[in-house]
């Protein structure tokens, strides 16, 4: 990004106080990025993609798992941290050509809003206008419509994921926050809340089975747990990380496992070990459909409890 526009972005929308700092620097690979500090918590969000990095609540470790083999390129996803699956989720229903997960990950979103709140917290919001953008996005997904995302940092992370149809015919979407949470040892790590719950099992040619008991990873998971709005706990030997979420009927657990792992090229030397997905969304049998004038919101608190 050139040095003018970053002066321009530190100019509307820096916060420098006793409480809050909130600047925009330019991050690897010629990306900016908007870099949060408070009494809480600490932050640091890539432009493209409206990509979060990093959460480091006071007096804690990293949340959030990034790989030490992320690339950081322009118009290319980056390998941990928080993506955002919108406007679909997984391959397009039709077209393979289009990219995996959507193209909100990988283009760049305009800031619209920051500020300190009472609370303490410091808020920033991102958005995406379909209209304003390439022929290319446009050929994807509807002109009519976009996307805004809130991000609220502070002792308990919080991301709503609001999706804008400004037209007349109703649009249908799937998304996830496909986030990659930082864990001590994988195998040692287990995820309670979604006992009897079914997912698609897509190792398994996404075959319908039910979980019994907590989720235990000995190898690849990739599951797209359907038709449940229950919160998550990520048991994670030295802490527990509670997913609370609204607007989300679908919730995916990812670990690529070793072998998989290995041919992937950017989780760095057992990386697979040290991180988790838990993701929140609307995917298969979920998708949502937005009718003409409508908004949908997908909200979703992380927190670290005892």
């Amino acid at each position: 990004m050139s040095h003018s526009e970053l002066e321009r972005l530190n100019q509307q929308f820096s916060l420098s106080t006793k409480l809050c700092q909130l600047s925009f620097i330019n991050g690897a690979g010629d990306i900016p990025v908007v870099e949060i500090k408070n009494s809480l918590a600490s932050a640091r969000i890539s432009l493209q993609g409206a990509h979060l990095l990093s959460w480091v609540p006071e007096g804690e470790t990293e949340v959030i798992w990034l790989s030490p083999e992320a690339r950081f390129e322009k118009g290319k996803a980056v390998r941990g941290g928080i993506p955002i699956c919108w406007p679909w989720f997984g391959a397009h229903g039709r077209n393979e050509s289009f990219p995996a997960h959507g193209f909100a990950r990988t283009v760049l979103w305009e800031v619209s809003d920051t500020r300190q709140l009472e609370s303490g917290e410091t808020q920033i919001r991102f958005k995406l206008d379909i209209s304003q953008m390439d022929a290319l996005v446009k050929a994807m997904w509807p002109g009519d419509s976009g996307v805004e995302y809130i991000v609220t940092i502070g002792t308990v992370l919080t991301l709503e994921l609001i999706t804008h149809n400004n037209g007349i015919e109703k649009i249908v979407t799937g998304e996830a926050l496909h986030t990659y949470f930082n864990v001590y040892d994988i195998t040692k790590t287990m995820v309670a809340g979604l006992h009897e719950k079914e997912f698609l099992d897509k190792p398994d040619n996404f075959k319908r089975k039910k979980q019994i008991a907590d989720i235990k990873i000995s190898g690849e998971v990739d599951r797209v747990y359907v038709n449940t709005t229950d919160d998550v706990v990520i048991n994670n030997q030295h802490r527990k990380i509670k997913i609370s979420k609204q607007g989300s009927q679908s919730t995916i657990v990812w670990n690529p496992g070793k072998q998989v792992a290995e041919k992937m090229g950017d989780l760095g030397e057992g990386g697979y070990l040290k991180m988790l997905c838990v993701e929140s969304g609307n995917a298969a049998e979920n998708i949502v459909s937005v009718a003409g004038g409508e908004t949908h919101s997908l909200r979703v608190v992380y927190s670290l409890v005892m």
